[in-house]
């Protein structure tokens, strides 16, 4: 099983490229919807503030993180065509523990949600909206990851803007420690922060990873 995640700023071209390269195996697809959140809030006069890569959501921001969401959703859908199902993680038991110094925010669990193995079992691609219960923002790479670890996936494909992990150059490999070590002591700032971690968590757990060109193994 793949899992694929899509940010907001990737056209649907590169996800088609990758559910190409799936040849028909099982693929969830988890996607972000940074570049919408964000000019909505400016567009409404509300602040657009990050914390270590991850989005300060108060109730009125929640709002519009929903409905953005659920746009690039729908717009995702119509790019993979009718075997795409889409849903929010809300709705399906994407589980978070709450992190209230960010506001409505949370840091996503493994889940193994019936909704999305219904759908696989179907042979149709769940289309993952990164919403918790509560409900709470958490990160889409985050809940990638928790999504990928809680169902098994054998692979964990992050497609983003950048061709991958920048650090004197572009990497073809970086090992999880290293990451680590290197978010530690703040070589990474932004939105890499939360993916590296995510990417690690899914290589720790067994998964091969993928951030662009970049191999993160355990």
């Amino acid at each position: 099983m793949i899992v694929v995640k899509c940010g907001g700023a990737v056209v649907g071209t590169g996800l088609l490229d990758v559910l190409a390269v799936a040849a028909g195996g099982p693929v969830l697809v988890v996607h972000g919807a940074g570049p919408q959140i964000s000019a909505e809030l400016e567009r409404r006069g509300l602040p657009v503030s990050f914390v270590r890569g991850r989005r300060v959501t108060d109730a009125a921001a929640l709002a519009v993180v929903r409905q953005a969401l659920l746009g690039v959703n729908a717009q995702l859908c119509a790019a993979i065509g009718p075997s795409a199902v889409g849903l929010a993680g809300d709705e399906i038991g994407l589980r978070a523990v709450p992190v209230p110094a960010l506001g409505l925010v949370g840091d996503p669990i493994p889940s193994r949600p019936r909704a999305v193995l219904d759908v696989l079992a179907a042979g149709r691609i769940p289309v993952v909206a990164p919403i918790a219960e509560g409900p709470l923002n958490v990160n889409a790479d985050e809940a990638a990851a928790a999504l990928a670890v809680g169902l098994g996936a054998d692979l964990v494909v992050f497609l983003s803007d950048v061709p991958g992990v920048l650090h004197g150059g572009l990497l073809e490999r970086i090992e999880a420690d290293e990451a680590l070590r290197l978010l530690d002591d703040g070589t990474f700032q932004g939105g890499i922060v939360p993916k590296l971690r995510a990417a690690v968590l899914a290589a720790r757990r067994g998964a091969q990873v993928e951030i662009g060109a970049t191999e993160v193994v355990a």
